[in-house]
């Protein structure tokens, strides 16, 4: 397993904070922790050729997160990032920067080729160039890859298109609350509960899972025929940058290594809301879940 890697596909990007700014985009987030858990993680993006860059691949290294992203001629990718008096983040997504702009090189394509599990959103498919270059990737992969699409929706930056798409080529869908309200209007079925809602989409796309987070109100991971349901743990919040893409990374790690659904689970939750005590999307959580 150790030669096969575990990837988040798609954005890199540095969170402008109000208290400066930090490395982040929900793939890269994916893949540093997913590697905590001991996985070969690798995040594939793309990179500008900028100051921006450079201090990009000095963080990655720093945090022994290995990478593919080749250099093209757009600036690296930023965000500016409020926050309100909860901690909860909105969005200022700067366009047409590097990660909109991934070329499919032989490197990225033998990453593919070696690929355990996938993680990747819509947000890296707004433009036409990473959106190929995703579905190129994806196409590449094993058979039995894990391909968890991490839905993500931003801003205006998706499509019934796109999303139906990447739901079509996963086989496990991550969404939460206020997005699977926003799909369930998009595919014309707003009246259903959301267990319901759940199931519909779980059958309707043949998937393996469907994990669904409703910050403090819990989460669920719906599989055919079980349903998982963990509540969240009332933690003192620094900012939830990042939470999300930490279940993410150890849910698929903990899956990967055998776990079954509802220990793996149980382990996402956990992680995720010792993640809400830190500042920023990749704190270090070995120490405190002796890993």
């Amino acid at each position: 397993m150790k030669d096969k890697y575990v990837v988040g596909l798609g954005e890199a990007l540095w969170d402008v904070l109000p208290d400066g700014k930090k490395l982040g985009g929900a793939p890269a987030n994916f893949a540093y922790h997913a590697g905590q858990f001991g996985l070969n993680s690798i995040a594939v993006s793309a990179l500008g050729e900028d100051k921006l860059a450079e201090e990009t691949i000095e963080q990655l290294e720093g945090k022994g997160l290995n990478y593919v992203m080749p250099r093209v001629p757009y600036p690296t990718g930023t965000v500016q990032v409020e926050l309100d008096d909860e901690g909860i983040p909105t969005y200022d997504i700067k366009e047409n920067v590097a990660w909109d702009n991934i070329p499919f090189t032989d490197e990225v394509k033998a990453v593919a080729e070696n690929t355990l599990a996938v993680c990747w959103g819509s947000l890296a498919q707004r433009n036409v160039v990473s959106r190929e270059t995703i579905y190129k990737f994806l196409d590449n992969t094993p058979k039995d890859c894990l391909k968890i699409f991490d839905i993500n929706l931003r801003q205006n930056f998706y499509t019934k298109d796109v999303i139906c798409e990447s739901m079509k080529r996963c086989n496990i869908l991550k969404i939460n609350d206020e997005e699977l309200i926003q799909i369930g209007r998009m595919f014309g079925y707003p009246g259903l509960d959301i267990e319901n809602k759940c199931w519909l989409i779980l059958g309707k796309y043949d998937l393996d899972m469907l994990v669904l987070t409703c910050g403090v109100n819990g989460s669920y991971v719906f599989t055919p025929g079980c349903m998982s349901y963990q509540e969240t743990p009332r933690v003192e919040v620094a900012d939830t940058v990042g939470a999300g893409d930490s279940f993410t990374g150890s849910f698929c790690a903990a899956i990967l290594s055998g776990k079954p659904v509802r220990e793996a689970h149980k382990l996402a939750v956990e992680v995720s809301a010792y993640v809400c005590t830190q500042n920023g999307a990749m704190p270090d959580i070995k120490e405190h879940f002796g890993i």
